[in-house]
């Protein structure tokens, strides 16, 4: 009997000798939605495994995660150390790191958890090694470092990407602006409003064909892709997480060498061991979470530099903030006065709903 990962190999091995074409595509659009069932199948098995498990969990903490991803041996554990004083176990031979070991930083105000994952191993996704626990980990991440190291061939980068993109992992990318809406009876309507040139009806037919979908409204909004239609009615298995890429170990490597590895987008070089250029990977880290700090005024006093209340972007209204604080403030909530770049004057009252911008000064007003 033929197993999960078996019909996986036979489907991309069809996939593979099938030539795209007008005549094929129908035929492609079910493979391609095939294989994503399969491997949500292979991710989350009915014995409830792929999730953490023993020394994976960790207690969150802070306003946001930041996971370190890479190879064994790339400088994980030096770096956590050297940016949290956590002593993750690192030695000079791999495998050091066997559960995730968490450190926090305080960073401009904002308290984050760094988490130092196990190093994982080509085929993670598919059970190797502690990969799918580990990936599992770094899928809840806000933002994850790809840790490489500079003197090992870069193709490791290729290959810690499928990893994560074959466990639902979408690297750098925004979600598809495509409206997905089942209906109970009417077939399938496909409307646009931008020019399809990746893919046509008869591949979204065979999409919903292999998702057993009869009936549905379904709205581009973007020059889709077929993965991407399969992307959104996989929603519940895909991450769309930020990431940076950290190449460990310039120390090691000439001037001419880094120049080339810099035009890799979204990377930082460092030396962890000689603490080269971590305040840039700071910084970009900060502007990759994507963070707002709000600052508290209570009323006839000054504003409260040192202790922001940090919110993340999407959930930075007046309410959010008033339920960091304390839940009771909503209950008791009258209006907000507001100074900053989220209103259009110097101060400005402003209700539950309105939402707040980095470094804005709020004084809430109780009924």
């Amino acid at each position: 009997m033929s197993t999960t990962a078996d019909k996986i190999k036979e489907v991309e091995t069809e996939m593979a000798r099938t030539q795209k074409n007008k005549a094929t595509s129908f035929h492609l659009g079910q493979l391609k939605a095939k294989l994503a069932r399969l491997k949500r199948e292979l991710l989350t098995p009915s014995s409830g495994g792929g999730g953490g498990g023993a020394g994976f969990d960790v207690a969150r903490t802070g306003v946001a995660s930041i996971g370190f991803i890479g190879f064994p041996s790339v400088g994980k554990s030096t770096l956590l150390s050297m940016l949290t004083g956590t002593q993750s176990l690192s030695a000079a031979y791999e495998f050091t790191t066997l559960t995730t070991v968490p450190g926090t930083i305080q960073y401009r105000g904002a308290k984050l958890q760094m988490l130092d994952l196990p190093g994982i191993i080509e085929g993670a996704k598919d059970g190797k090694g502690r990969g799918k626990q580990v990936i599992a980990v770094g899928r809840t991440c806000n933002l994850i470092f790809i840790v490489l190291d500079v003197n090992k061939p870069l193709q490791h980068k290729q290959i810690i990407e499928r990893e994560l993109e074959g466990f639902g992992i979408r690297i750098n990318k925004e979600r598809p602006n495509i409206v997905f809406r089942k209906k109970d009876k009417g077939g399938i309507s496909m409307t646009s409003t931008v020019q399809l040139t990746n893919l046509d009806f008869d591949e979204v037919k065979a999409v919903m064909n292999e998702y057993r979908i009869t009936s549905a409204e379904i709205a581009f909004r973007c020059d889709a892709t077929i993965d991407d239609l399969i992307d959104v009615l996989e929603a519940e298995n895909r991450f769309y997480v930020p990431v940076i890429y950290v190449l460990n170990k310039i120390d090691s490597i000439s001037i001419e060498e880094l120049d080339l590895l810099m035009r890799i987008p979204d990377c930082v070089p460092i030396s962890s061991e000689n603490q080269w250029n971590l305040d840039e990977l700071l910084e970009k880290m900060w502007e990759k979470l994507n963070l707002v700090r709000v600052y508290t005024k209570p009323k006839g006093k000054e504003p409260d530099y040192n202790e922001p209340v940090v919110l993340r972007q999407g959930r930075s209204s007046v309410e959010d903030f008033c339920n960091a604080i304390h839940k009771s403030l909503v209950e008791d909530f009258k209006h907000a006065v507001v100074y900053g770049s989220s209103v259009k004057h110097q101060p400005q009252n402003v209700g539950l709903s309105h939402i707040l911008q980095d470094e804005d000064v709020v004084t809430v007003v109780k009924k």
